[in-house]
């Protein structure tokens, strides 16, 4: 029994712990392989097209959606003011000559000229093919909407755009993800091993175009929803506005709460 003892070897004491299994610093490497820089500097040409077509369709529906914005406010905080004005201005020449002044992007004030410029023309032109052809009220109508028209085509500029970006963004993304997954497998099939090192930084490629895709999407869904909603407002105001020029030009007096009201100087001259 004593020799057994003796011949039993100490326990280790030392307290030493196991080494680390292999691959713990491989896939700590592999993982900082998954950010946006690794991502520039490993584009290939198809990456790098995606890439372009997104940040592209990115600036472009910021401007529209900044340009949007600016013309919208412009027109609804004026467009109460031209209107009031209008029909408060008893002097054709001074209503005129305020219409005249308004800037270009006012809409309101170039539907207004519109209409008193088809009445004028079809006074100077009494007894001539064209008052055969159309009467007074026919006339102005057709330059109103003519004018309507061409309004709200202005007020639709970027739209298009903006619906473009939305709907096939995440598209471009997606396949810039599909392509990522599509060298990760490459890598995979190249080494062997599906370890973390091999599949990383293609993995994180893909991730990275699906965010970005649904980063440049998002904001241009919300603007076009929020500029329809604001343009159908104002085409509603359009279309208000240009009945009662109609009346105000076509008849001599402008109809409100069912009862026609007499007609300004500006309408009768």
């Amino acid at each position: 029994m004593q020799q057994d003892a003796s011949s039993t070897p100490p326990a280790d004491q030392s307290g030493a712990m196991p080494p680390p299994l292999p691959g713990g610093g491989s896939n700590a490497q592999a993982m900082s392989q998954m950010g946006f820089d690794h991502l520039i500097h490993n584009f290939d040409m198809v990456g790098w097209v995606v890439f372009i077509t997104l940040i592209t369709m990115s600036i472009l529906s910021i401007y529209f959606i900044i340009a949007n914005f600016i013309r919208n406010s412009m027109v609804r905080s004026r467009m109460d003011r031209v209107i009031h004005t209008f029909w408060e201005t008893s002097s054709a020449q001074d209503a005129i000559r305020f219409l005249e002044d308004q800037p270009k992007s006012e809409p309101f004030s170039k539907i207004a000229l519109e209409a008193a410029t088809a009445a004028q023309h079809h006074s100077r032109h009494e007894g001539s093919r064209l008052v055969e052809a159309l009467n007074r009220s026919e006339f102005i109508d057709r330059a109103l909407r003519q004018g309507v028209a061409r309004e709200s085509m202005r007020l639709e500029g970027g739209l298009t755009l903006l619906a473009t970006v939305g709907s096939t963004a995440p598209f471009v993304g997606l396949f810039g993800t599909v392509w990522g997954i599509y060298h990760a497998l490459i890598k995979i099939a190249s080494s062997g091993s599906a370890s973390m090192e091999a599949v990383a930084g293609p993995v994180g490629e893909a991730l990275i175009m699906t965010a970005v895709g649904l980063f440049v999407a998002i904001p241009a869904v919300l603007a076009y929803n929020f500029y329809v909603r604001s343009n159908r407002l104002i085409y509603a105001r359009f279309d208000e506005f240009a009945h009662d020029l109609h009346d105000f030009f076509a008849i001599g007096s402008r109809v409100e709460g069912g009862a026609a009201a007499p007609a300004p100087a500006a309408a009768r001259k």
